[in-house]
Parts: C-alpha cells; structure tokens; sequence
C-alpha cells in the first residue's frame, strides 16, 4: 500500500504524518505538493494538520480549492481511504467529503494536550483494531475544532454510525463531543485530534498506530487474489 501526504502551504504535521506511515507503519509514502494534478498510483490519501494558507478567510477554505483536491475527490469516491486530521479535517469539510462545519473553540483558545477519546465505531476500516467503548490517547492542537452540524445531519451522522471518535468530555465546544466523523460510504475520516502523533509510546501515547495499522490490514485483505 502506498500513502500520499498532500502537503499545503502552512501544513507543518506533513512530516509526524510521513514518519507515523515510513517508520511506525512500515509502508511506502511520498509528500504530495498541493500544486499537483495527480494521484495515480496511490492507495491512501492523509491531509495533515497545519495552517494551510495561513488559515485565511476560514480554516482550510483556500485549500479546498488548491489543484490536487480535484484528485483527493475523485480518489475519495472510488472509495480509497482519505484521512485528513485537523487542518486537513477543515478541508475534507470545505470540499464537501464530509458534512458540517468548524468554529472557533468553545473560549476562542487554542488548545494543545493529550485528550482522551472514545471510540464509537469499530467497524470502519480506520477503526478494527480498537475496540468500541474503549478509550485512547491522543493529542489536539487546534483553535478552530469546534465541531457543529444541523439536527438533521446530526441524526444522520447517529444512525449512520457516522461518528466514529468522541471527546470523553468537553474539549473545544462541538456538538455532542464529537472528535471524528466518516462518510456515508465509511472510506473519508476526519478528525481533529493527532493519531499521527501517538504512534510511539516515546511521543506519551501509541494509541494512535492502530488506526494506521487498521487502514494497512484492511487495504491488503480487501486486495487479497484468490488463485
């Protein structure tokens, strides 16, 4: 399996994402540049975290529109998996791959610490190696992670199973505690909390390699040929 890190002006967790998939995960990746046209031969898409564009007008808004998101839509409806994480979160909900909207945190700061997460859906493909209910570890770092949607999304989102992390209590604002969402066809997370950093227990946590570990064994069974 081979990962893209789509690399934005302003990204600065392109290289935690690239070192969690290279040295943690054991797998090829290459850093994308946001002027690119094409991501032909790439199995797996990772929007990390950062400032794209400074966070102009909105948190990932002049993103949504730079020339790779072209390919990162069309790769998202072929059903690859698509990880985007906090900033790159911001930009899957600006383009459209996931529903709702981000604003600024519940007491207008940035918040920067370990928080810890249930998991409510096990069954996505970036989720089988947890176990549902069970709590991790893993770092935010954002000033726009307050997560809202309308009620019918909401209770879309709810009978879908669409919410697949949530804040165990009260971290920025967003709606209900919810920390990570998926599509509708389950291949699109995103997130705001860093799994990229707490794949190592040398970063305070490890909790985060899972949901690496799962998109790679959930790639390679799906790609399996029976001879």
């Amino acid at each position: 399996m081979k990962f893209a890190v789509i690399v934005f002006p302003g990204s600065n967790c392109d290289a935690d994402m690239y070192h969690a998939i290279r040295d943690q995960l054991g797998a090829e990746v290459d850093y994308v540049w946001h002027n690119d046209t094409s991501l032909e031969g790439y199995d797996g898409i990772l929007l990390p975290g950062g400032f794209s564009h400074g966070d102009y007008l909105r948190s990932g808004a002049i993103a949504r529109f730079a020339p790779i998101m072209k390919a990162v839509i069309e790769k998202a409806n072929a059903g690859v998996p698509v990880l985007g994480v906090c900033n790159g979160f911001q930009v899957l909900l600006e383009a459209g791959l996931l529903p709702g909207a981000m604003k600024r945190n519940e007491g207008l700061k940035f918040i920067c610490r370990p928080v810890q997460l249930t998991v409510e859906n096990a069954e996505t493909i970036f989720t089988t190696g947890y176990t549902e209910g069970s709590e991790i570890t893993v770092p935010v770092a954002h000033g726009e992670g307050n997560y809202e949607c309308d009620d019918e999304t909401y209770q879309e989102l709810k009978a879908n199973k669409q919410i697949v992390f949530s804040y165990s209590s009260n971290v920025n604002g967003s709606r209900n505690q919810i920390a990570g969402i998926v599509n509708e066809a389950g291949n699109v997370l995103g997130m705001m909390p860093h799994p990229e950093r707490a794949v190592e227990e040398l970063l305070g946590s490890a909790d985060g390699l899972a949901l690496f570990q799962s998109i790679l064994k959930n790639w390679r069974e799906s790609h399996v040929t029976t001879r």
